[in-house]
């Protein structure tokens, strides 16, 4: 590798190269540059995330009645699915990074089954993904379904 003096253009060669020994300081991307339609680190994005729960059965109308209730007190829930023993939550989130929206949506159960009266079902999976990937699945075919109906449906 060459090195040319800091001041001086590089070059490439040819006429007007540079004499052996010239030194050129190496430029690196400074904290905070970033490229042209990039979005900085720290500011929020939205990720779609997916939260499968399931467990011992329970009756379908109080599922049906807790599920409602969440999305009550926590309107930014899209859709949900659910059966006797298993149901499906979807929604966005917005969060700095997957690990955030990830750490939310492993808490959001747990965290109000109480509240909305929840069946005591465990976590069994999670999806989170970013905007940009779940409307490429979608374009593709191959994603979820846009959630609609808005709203708590038995599967």
């Amino acid at each position: 590798m060459r090195r040319v003096r800091p001041g001086t253009p590089a070059s490439r060669g040819g006429t007007g190269s540079r004499a052996a020994g010239e030194e050129r300081a190496l430029a690196s991307v400074a904290d905070g540059d970033r490229f042209e339609g990039e979005e900085p680190a720290d500011l929020p994005r939205l990720w779609h995330v997916t939260l499968s729960v399931s467990g011992k059965e329970a009756p379908l109308p109080e599922v049906r009645r807790a599920l409602e209730q969440l999305a009550h007190d926590h309107p930014f829930l899209l859709t949900s699915r659910y059966a006797v023993d298993h149901a499906e939550i979807r929604y966005w989130e917005e969060a700095r990074d997957l690990h955030d929206a990830a750490a939310v949506a492993l808490r959001l159960w747990g965290e109000h089954r109480q509240t909305a009266g929840l069946p005591p079902w465990e976590i069994v999976g999670l999806e989170v993904i970013d905007r940009a990937t779940y409307h490429q699945r979608i374009a593709e075919g191959y994603g979820p379904p846009p959630a609609s109906p808005v709203g708590v449906h038995p599967f």
